[in-house]
């Protein structure tokens, strides 16, 4: 069942974490987008209100909130609803698939990794942007959580642990971004965009569909 609750509820709440929190919301969009094709169809899946889509120029969501998703629709972004564990979209149709701070909401996150794969073209990416549980900022979401309007019942990651999810749904060709080296209350002004991971809380992988 899609954890969508708290974001019928709390519409407003979570929209005003990207600004008061608006330099780390950045350094995440570049963060994000230097994993990003260039060009290509692409879809969002988790759009909620499009924080990330709309920079992004992707034009396409997907996301089980109706009011994140009517949200989406006021910035000229094309949403369905539905979740990603079971997409209403036909095989091999999009170059790329993007989720950003959706991965933590899944019910079965076997079975939304598959549902990408199968949407994609062959050479089509899949980029994940997540905060990673075994950083400073991760590990005080979880520890805290039970306080969290969110994250109450989020499932946090690694991103050993997200490699090997999309390894098992044949998803190879992994690159890393970096990004948010401070806490969120020390964040004057962007943050750095490095590669690799193991620094930074929030980590975007990009993985390829081969076959």
């Amino acid at each position: 069942m899609a954890k969508i609750k708290p974001f019928e509820q709390y519409t407003l709440k979570y929209e005003e974490w990207f600004e008061r929190n608006k330099y780390a919301y950045r350094s995440e969009l570049l963060a994000v987008k230097k994993l990003l094709p260039s060009n290509g169809k692409g879809i969002e899946i988790g759009i909620g209100s499009g924080q990330f889509a709309k920079p992004l120029k992707i034009r396409f969501g997907i996301d089980p909130s109706l009011k994140m998703g009517k949200l989406a629709g006021e910035k000229g972004l094309k949403v369905i609803s539905g979740i990603g564990e079971n997409l209403p979209i036909k095989n091999d149709y999009f170059n790329f698939v993007l989720m950003v701070t959706t991965i933590c909401f899944l019910d079965d996150i076997n079975k939304a990794f598959n549902e990408a794969y199968r949407i994609l073209k062959k050479n089509g990416s899949i980029i994940i942007g997540f905060v990673d549980k075994n950083s400073k900022i991760g590990k005080s979401y979880n520890r805290n959580k039970n306080k969290s309007l969110f994250y109450k019942k989020a499932n946090f990651y690694s991103v050993d642990e997200i490699i090997s999810y999309l390894q098992k749904s044949n998803f190879t060709d992994f690159h890393f971004s970096q990004t948010i080296f401070k806490s969120l209350a020390n964040i004057t002004g962007k943050e750095p965009v490095k590669k690799g991971y193991d620094q930074g809380s929030f980590v975007v992988i990009k993985a390829k569909k081969i076959f």
